[in-house]
Formats: C-alpha cells, structure tokens, sequence
C-alpha cells in the first residue's frame, strides 16, 4: 500500500484536553479508526528555536515525544482535519512511503 509516514514532534508538558498531547495524539488516532500510531518518548532534542530538551531525572515535562504513524492519504486528512478543529499547532513531517506486511510482499 502507498500512503504516509506521519510523524508529529511535542514535550510531555504539552497538554490538550488534559492529556499530554502525544497522548491526545494516540488516542485520537485510534478514536479516528487510524490502524496504526506509535508514541516514543527521547532522551534529547532541540526544536527550530535551538532550545535543548531533555528528559531529567526528577522532571520530564520538558521530555521530547515523538507520535509515528504510517497511513493513508485518507487517514492523513482526517488527523489534519482534526487537529485543525481542535486548534492544535504541532511541528511534523509528512514522507510519502510504502507499507503493508512482509507476507504480503
């Protein structure tokens, strides 16, 4: 199959609902019926402001969470539709790509 991988950039203090936003962003995802999304938390980053963020030991608000999800262009426009109903601004990168199980190959 042929769609996109998804991938949206945040921190763990980002909130939206009341839920971390990488979390607002997984269970949406499957609220959408979007097969797929991945929630990983990094150690380090820095955004387009140059800021460092890190995961501390006593403090992961600032914390860098990545939310990956491999979908079709179909799927892509519903996420998108919602985050713009929702009023949510959130750095991504949208690649076009194959996917599908290895049996099927």
């Amino acid at each position: 199959m042929h769609g996109y991988q998804l991938t949206f950039f945040t921190q763990q203090a980002r909130q939206h609902d009341g839920l971390p936003l990488g979390e607002w962003l997984l269970q949406e995802s499957r609220r959408l019926g979007i097969r797929g999304a991945t929630l990983m938390a990094a150690t380090q980053g820095y955004g387009h402001d140059g800021k460092l963020h890190a995961a501390h030991f006593f403090e992961l608000n600032d914390q860098p969470i990545e939310v990956m999800m491999a979908l079709s262009e179909a799927d892509a426009k519903r996420i998108f539709n919602r985050l713009h109903e929702e009023g949510i601004n959130i750095f991504f990168i949208k690649t076009p790509i194959e996917y599908g199980m290895s049996e099927e190959h």
